[in-house]
């Protein structure tokens, strides 16, 4: 059989007419390419005497924000762990009043003071995932001319890594897999308390005397959950409602944003400059898997509230045993996050 007839198309839509010489290379070149590159996110692409390969490659997107911006993340500390045990200690002793002694009477036995401590125990979760190629898969990636197949490779596992730790540190790990239900995140601590009156609204629809209220209610509920022993350093916002404040909080008096009313008002009652209100789309009922809207008022300290990452992302070399396949892996070590002072965080729920 000859060689199938190749029909370019111009900008019109009509064949563009090849002369011998012409329809030859065109068969060439579009053979060549067929045996050498692969389709369906391979590397085959069918191409044209028109066709020009770009050299840059446009990467898939993903949400992406530094987990250490909201959760306290320690590093490098109890790697190869099974677990980690912090102590917690309590306050045992009586009242003040106990300590007054009567010079004029028998103080041979004073009052002591007393104090009890607890192991919070954290499972540790271990982590590998290999990435392996072929020699022909190697060499067909490198004769498309703009496409590195080791180092999208170790991307793609890096970004696995990145995204999972982000992921872990708001909502945990997902279902009941091999984590057991133990690794939770920033949004879904177990015995903090949920409050559904103060926030029933997005905070963006609220009046100008409503925001007014508002700040004095949900620094007062946070005082009074945590006896008044902490002051709140973060406040996470869902995304939908944080791209919202933006706005002007009233167009009669258009000097200043919602966020920054709130910002202000937050940064005085705390008496904390550095007081910060983060936009967090986790905190959303669409990607959060919590059917509502969440919002964390809470203490940014590692006694209070931690993230551990015992053993960061790591890489072997690659090697191969026949000189054809190649392997390398990749391993790490993290737990959930951790509230060691449910207290000093306050969620604010409702759905929308």
């Amino acid at each position: 059989m000859g060689a199938k007839k190749i029909v370019i198309l111009n900008k019109m839509g009509k064949p563009v007419e090849l002369n011998k010489q012409e329809l030859a290379l065109a068969t060439v070149i579009q053979n060549q390419y067929n045996s050498t590159l692969r389709n369906a996110l391979g590397f085959e692409i069918p191409i044209t005497t028109l066709t020009t390969i770009v050299k840059a490659v446009s990467e898939q997107k993903f949400y992406e924000i530094p987990p250490v911006d909201f959760v306290p993340l320690r590093v490098g500390q109890g790697a190869w762990s099974a677990q980690l045990t912090t102590y917690l200690s309590y306050k045992m002793s009586g009242q003040f009043e106990d300590g007054i002694i009567n010079t004029g009477g028998n103080n041979s036995r004073l009052a002591s003071a007393q104090t009890g401590i607890e192991a919070k125990n954290v499972q540790v979760f271990n982590w590998a995932m290999e990435n392996n190629w072929s020699l022909v898969e190697l060499n067909q990636a490198a004769k498309s001319g703009n496409w590195d197949l080791i180092t999208a490779l170790e991307e793609s596992r890096k970004t696995d890594w990145d995204l999972g730790i982000q992921r872990i540190t708001f909502l945990g790990a997902r279902g009941n897999n091999a984590t057991g239900g133990a690794c939770l995140g920033l949004l879904n601590q177990p015995g903090i308390t949920e409050n559904t009156a103060v926030i029933p609204q997005p905070i963006k629809n609220m009046s100008a005397t409503q925001i007014k209220t508002f700040v004095g209610l949900v620094y007062e509920a946070y005082r009074s959950n945590c006896n008044r022993t902490a002051k709140p350093t973060h406040f996470t916002i869902p995304e939908s409602d944080f791209n919202g404040m933006m706005t002007q909080v009233a167009a009669e008096f258009p000097i200043k944003t919602v966020y920054a009313l709130l910002l202000e008002a937050f940064q005085d009652i705390t008496g904390n400059k550095n007081f910060k209100i983060l936009s967090l789309a986790y905190g959303d009922a669409a990607y959060n898997d919590l059917s509502k809207q969440i919002y964390a008022l809470y203490n940014y300290d590692e006694k209070s509230i931690r993230s551990d990452v015992p053993v960061d992302y790591t890489n072997t070399m690659a090697n191969t045993l026949n000189g054809f396949q190649f392997q390398n892996a990749a391993y790490g070590q993290f737990t959930g996050v951790v509230a060691y002072r449910p207290l000093e965080m306050l969620y604010f729920t409702h759905t929308l």
